[in-house]
């Protein structure tokens, strides 16, 4: 490393911590509270069950719960392109999850909010290939929505 990096490097370190920057994950951090704390509604359907395995990875399994998640999920296919001979070859797959956080000992909704995302997959001639690739879609599309709340859960963390 050069001593040009390094000096930038050092000055960028020392800019952070001026500012009062912490990581979220840190122990006793922001974010530390709600590990464990939160219980997901059961899922019922394959969609639910990929998003709060995903919300459970990031967030832990609400043994000792404060607080309860409910989730709506709502999924949307759309055809995106069309092949000469007429038929769609791509999908888009459009997800939105509503969603709040109610505290436990005050039964009080103490959060809601919406996120939005959206993936896409291709068609093929064998389906067998195409359901494998829809699914595919849906797990990633999941997984993208449960980041998004687990990241909205993160940033107001400080209020809860």
């Amino acid at each position: 490393m050069s001593s040009f990096d390094r000096r930038v490097f050092l000055i960028s370190l020392a800019a952070l911590a001026g500012c009062g920057f912490e990581p979220v994950y840190k122990s006793e951090g922001s974010a530390d509270g709600l590990r464990g704390a939160i219980r997901v509604n059961p899922p019922t359907t394959r969609d639910e069950y990929a998003l709060v395995s995903r919300l459970e990875d990031r967030l832990g399994f609400g043994e000792a719960a404060r607080y309860e998640l409910r989730v709506l999920l709502q999924t949307e296919s759309e055809g995106l392109a069309i092949s000469g001979t007429n038929e769609i070859s791509r999908y888009n797959l459009l997800g939105t999850a509503s969603y709040a956080l109610r505290d436990l000992t005050t039964n009080q909704i103490v959060l809601t909010d919406k996120v939005n995302s959206f993936t896409s997959y291709s068609a093929s001639e064998q389906p067998v290939a195409t359901l494998t690739a829809e699914r595919d879609a849906q797990e990633r599309l999941m997984v993208t929505l449960a980041d998004k709340i687990t990241s909205q859960l993160l940033l107001n963390s400080e209020r809860l």
